[in-house]
């Protein structure tokens, strides 16, 4: 599996709400943010994700959409990213709230929540991206780039929805994460 693309996540929706876990442990803990993880060897991202549902929720999803991928640089140097994917739920499935899990706190939040720009609690990446994700059928890279722990630049670009199933993990890092070496060679 690549270095890079190591993580994948998914927003799972129903109606106005989206499901979203309030991490106990690095990174991202004490925030707001969707259920996912690392991607295990021999393991494809649509596997991952779909296993880490199951552990983090209990939920056994039965389909679930690609959505690309988010991807960022940490102080001009740490290059990573994550698989992204939603699903939904039917109105009439019932999940209760809150669940206390080894990983944190899940909880449904009202789409309007999480937009809120007072809303210091979610993670950064989350308000720029979640409405594309929820509302739009192309696929996209969300490309973060932190600074002392803050979102300084967001951008994104849509990008074609078969980079899901790219097995040349060289490649893809090289024409999705290659943008940041140049960025990083920049910055410094």
């Amino acid at each position: 599996m690549s270095s890079m693309l190591k993580f994948t996540i998914c927003f799972i929706k129903q109606a106005d709400k989206i499901l979203l876990l309030n991490r106990e442990k690095p990174s991202w803990m004490g925030m707001w943010n969707g259920v996912g993880g690392k991607i295990e060897p021999n393991e494809t991202p649509r596997e991952s994700i779909m296993r880490e549902v199951a552990e983090e929720t209990g939920i056994i999803l039965e389909t679930i959409e690609f959505k690309g991928l988010v991807t960022w640089l940490v102080d001009g140097i740490r290059v990573g990213g994550m698989y992204t994917y939603l699903a939904q739920l039917p109105d009439n499935y019932a999940y209760e709230t809150p669940v206390k899990t080894d990983e944190g706190i899940l909880d449904w939040k009202d789409l309007n929540w999480i937009l809120n720009p007072e809303n210091r609690g979610v993670a950064y990446y989350i308000p720029k991206c979640i409405e594309k994700i929820i509302h739009e059928s192309n696929c996209h890279d969300y490309r973060c780039v932190y600074e002392n722990g803050q979102l300084i630049q967001f951008e994104t670009d849509e990008v074609h929805a078969g980079i899901e199933y790219i097995t040349d993990h060289r490649s893809l890092e090289e024409q999705i994460l290659g943008r940041y070496f140049e960025e990083a060679r920049g910055i410094r």
